[in-house]
């Protein structure tokens, strides 16, 4: 059935046009593209100059020039972040193919206006403004080709150089008063920012793109890193009964959203990660004094892929620009260092996780199979 015969004037136009303006499109969608543009540029870019950089790298000359491949692949992943972005973001929102690649040039500029520390945030708010412009006309002339492009990436610009300067600044701002405030109270915002960031990953939202466009690094990144921990590793070893070894490992290593289903049925069900979280995060703001130097994406992966230990490590070798801009240093870890990152990634987890799911289960506040995935 065509649901659009039954609306009438804009509402029709935009029904026609793909364009919607539901959360779930914006936020969840919207801001899901930006991580992943994120992962295919700055994350990855990171990893390889790591590699590159202290393990190895595959050096030639060819054509007169000399070539190092992963530090240069990294550059080249590095300038285009805005860009990537832009078009994950507009890809995400279903943009139409013209709308879809000029959102390229419209993320580069926003990218460029936000700022080091602003620019994924300007780059989301200012290509969702391009996404609708375009959409408006796209396919509506005879000259698309001219048309939207036209628009999308002029009203992108535009919007660019009103908005992206001070959505930039105000990013930066916030988050550097989060990083602030842990640095003066470790044990209270370990404990905010790690259950925050932790129950963030496991809705439809995308705590990595929130961890960039807040620019979370340094002591609070690596709360935020503990709470994402908690939520994986907990939903995997609490559910374990139910889901045996592939639930482990697709919630452990894949995304504990896959427990959403079950969490709206039975909000109970996310005691044990929460307060697995809880205890994380000022253990690894007090204790270890754990600290996310790598990209700021890597606060709000948690295990996913491993992403957030392998961001605090390439850290440790090799700081990134957001945390040099905040004066963080490569430091040369130690033994306590490495352990606390284990206990923080996934001991403390797994063991906080099990104990209290088990005794949830002993009171029957959790029953057989409410954790059931179906995967």
């Amino acid at each position: 059935m065509d649901n659009t015969k039954e609306l009438t004037g804009f509402r029709k136009y935009c029904a026609e046009q793909n364009i919607s303006f539901t959360a779930k499109r914006i936020f969840i969608d919207g801001l899901g593209g930006m991580a992943h543009g994120l992962f295919a540029s700055l994350l990855i870019g990171t990893i390889f100059n790591t590699v590159g950089v202290y393990l190895f790298d595959l050096n030639y000359t060819l054509w007169g020039q000399e070539f190092a491949l992963l530090v240069d692949a990294k550059t080249f992943a590095y300038t285009v972040q805005g860009a990537a972005m832009g078009g994950a973001i507009a890809y995400s929102m279903k943009a139409p193919p013209y709308v879809l690649y000029s959102c390229l040039a419209v993320g580069y500029a926003a990218n460029s206006l936000g700022g080091s520390t602003g620019g994924p945030l300007a780059v989301f708010v200012v290509t969702l403004v391009a996404v609708f412009l375009g959409k408006l006309v796209s396919k509506r002339t005879p000259v698309d080709l001219i048309v939207t492009p036209t628009v999308t990436i002029l009203s992108g610009v535009l919007t660019a150089s009103l908005i992206a300067p001070p959505i930039g600044a105000a990013a930066t701002w916030l988050g550097n008063l989060i990083m602030w405030a842990t640095y003066q109270q470790p044990f209270l915002m370990g404990i905010l920012v790690s259950a925050i960031i932790g129950v963030i990953l496991t809705l439809p939202i995308s705590s990595a793109a929130i961890c960039s466009a807040l620019h979370l690094v340094g002591l609070a990144g690596g709360a935020a890193v503990a709470g994402c921990c908690a939520h994986m590793v907990g939903f995997a070893v609490a559910s374990y009964r139910e889901n045996g070894v592939g639930g482990l490992a697709s919630q452990g290593l894949g995304t504990s959203m896959l427990q959403v289903p079950n969490l709206l049925k039975k909000p109970v069900l996310w005691v044990p990660p929460v307060i697995a979280s809880i205890v994380n995060g000022p253990i690894a703001t007090c204790v270890f004094h754990l600290k996310m130097n790598g990209a700021a994406i890597s606060s709000g992966m948690g295990t996913c892929g491993l992403v957030g230990p392998i961001g605090v490590i390439t850290g440790w070798l090799n700081p990134s620009e957001d945390a040099l801009s905040q004066g963080e240093a490569a430091l040369s870890a130690g033994a306590l260092d490495w352990i606390g990152l284990i206990l923080v990634a996934v001991v403390i987890p797994a063991a906080v996780a099990w104990l209290v799911s088990e005794l949830m289960r002993k009171k029957g506040l959790i029953q057989e199979g409410d954790y059931k995935l179906n995967v």
